[in-house]
């Protein structure tokens, strides 16, 4: 049993249309999605339109939420007063433009995912359960990662949200991280996924034309363009100015 899982690609097209392919040519049986689908980019119809094409189950994540949850800004913000530009960005700016972009169908669609998936031994999230907003980082110790997720019950568990692939073995519980399809975080700009192979978690990296998707943020009218497209071509994170 081959099963592929994307997650995070952000309303980049280019990205998606290159994971596209490459799932092609590894044939897994089937394919998830993790969650947050289309802020961040200025094509998100397009992505959405392109996930429900392919048939695609999955889950909500924390930039899904938000286009239907307004109101969490606030807690949201008291929580962690450090990341109050981010936030306010991702809210004030991001959201309503995606919301706009999408209309009010794939606005449900979205709000009707779950918030976990199974497929027998293997779980599936956007971040950690019960939280779309937080997760463990790549560097997180096996202990962590045991506290957060062995309450699932599941041998093997795989999450997104925090744009950094890696796989670590805790001794109770494969952990994987499936990366960014659309805005990565750890220094490489290509695509990434996550591939299973009977039970053997391997990341795998994509090439596309990072430059193109970044010209079309520029010369679209999404909020926030310049820093979107800074990171893009970085694949690593900047705080919002």
């Amino acid at each position: 049993m081959r099963v592929a899982i994307v997650s995070d690609i952000h309303g980049n097209r280019t990205a998606l249309e290159a994971v596209v392919s490459d799932l092609r040519r590894q044939s897994p049986d089937i394919v998830y999605h993790l969650g947050d689908l289309v802020t961040h980019g200025h094509r998100p119809a397009e992505v959405l339109d392109c996930v429900q094409d392919l048939g695609w189950r999955g889950v909500a994540g924390n930039t899904d939420e938000m286009l239907w949850r307004p109101e969490l800004l606030a807690d949201l913000v008291a929580g962690a007063p450090r990341l109050k530009p981010l936030l306010e960005a991702l809210f004030t700016d991001l959201a309503p433009a995606t919301r706009d972009l999408l209309g009010d169908a794939r606005l449900a669609w979205l709000k009707d995912l779950p918030t976990a998936l199974r497929d027998g031994g293997l779980a599936m999230l956007h971040a950690s359960p019960g939280n779309l907003w937080r997760a463990p980082l790549w560097n997180a110790t096996d202990q962590d990662l045991d506290a957060t997720y062995e309450s699932l019950g599941a041998p093997i568990v795989v999450y997104g949200h925090i744009h950094r692939p890696y796989v670590r073995r805790t001794g109770r519980l494969t952990v994987a991280n499936t990366g960014s399809v659309g805005l990565s975080y750890d220094g490489d700009p290509s695509a990434s996924y996550l591939l299973i192979d009977d039970g053997h978690c391997q990341i795998r990296r994509v090439e596309y034309d990072v430059e193109r998707e970044a010209r079309g943020l520029l010369a679209s009218s999404y909020p926030r363009a310049e820093w979107l497209a800074s990171t893009l071509r970085t694949g690593r994170y900047t705080p919002p100015a």
